[in-house]
């Protein structure tokens, strides 16, 4: 529970002076985002939920995109959370969007959201800022509904574009405390073996950004 605390505080500091700027300085660089939301296709009155929700961005979209959805988020930050209810309210989205105060890792969903499995689970650039990333998403695992999905983007490790581009592209983002992962598409292969899952990962803008996808079976 502790080392919760501290990495909940550690984003509080990191995000005390940018989350009302978050995603103006975040527009041109967290790519591959929107793609997510259009490959989610919810049915209805489907339930979605972002893992490390932020500003509440990515679930304003997709309320948009998908008027009858239920929409969830969770984040471990104080700072975000309060940005993402404020955008909500502004949107026209507070009474659609369920936010809590949560560490990805841990969270039990009926507890703290009211439900217990979701049809879609986002992650958005958010593995690479969460220190046990490989736990986060095995985590959610139990959470999804049959026939749902989990959706993930993030960094890739830029291996398709030039050295001096990639290494100083993560100098950039170690001042945020954000590291691209290796062993992603691995991981997300492990869980699919693990628990009956289709998995497919592949890489963005020559693996500037990664995206891929778990999947439940229907009952």
């Amino acid at each position: 529970m502790q080392a919760d605390h501290d990495h909940g505080d550690l984003m509080d500091r990191v995000y005390r002076h940018q989350a009302a700027i978050y995603d103006l300085t975040r527009k041109y660089y967290l790519l591959g985002r929107d793609r997510l939301i259009d490959e989610l296709d919810v049915e209805g009155d489907g339930t979605v939920l972002e893992i490390a929700c932020g500003t509440g961005r990515n679930l304003i979209r997709i309320g948009n995109r998908y008027r009858d959805a239920q929409l969830f988020g969770v984040d471990i930050s104080h700072k975000m959370l309060r940005q993402a209810s404020k955008n909500s309210a502004r949107s026209a989205m507070r009474w659609r969007i369920k936010l809590a105060k949560a560490d990805a890792c841990s969270f039990d969903p009926g507890m703290t959201l009211g439900q217990a499995q979701f049809d879609r689970i986002v992650f958005s650039y958010c593995l690479s800022m969460i220190p046990d990333w490989q736990g986060a998403l095995a985590h959610a695992v139990p959470m999804l509904a049959p026939g749902g999905r989990i959706h993930m983007v993030d960094f890739g490790l830029q291996s398709g574009l030039p050295r001096w581009f990639g290494k100083g592209m993560h100098l950039w983002l170690s001042k945020f405390h954000v590291a691209p992962r290796a062993g992603m598409a691995e991981a997300f292969e492990r869980l699919a073996a693990e628990h009956g899952l289709e998995t497919d990962v592949r890489p963005l803008y020559r693996d500037y950004a990664v995206i891929g996808t778990l999947a439940r079976p229907a009952a």
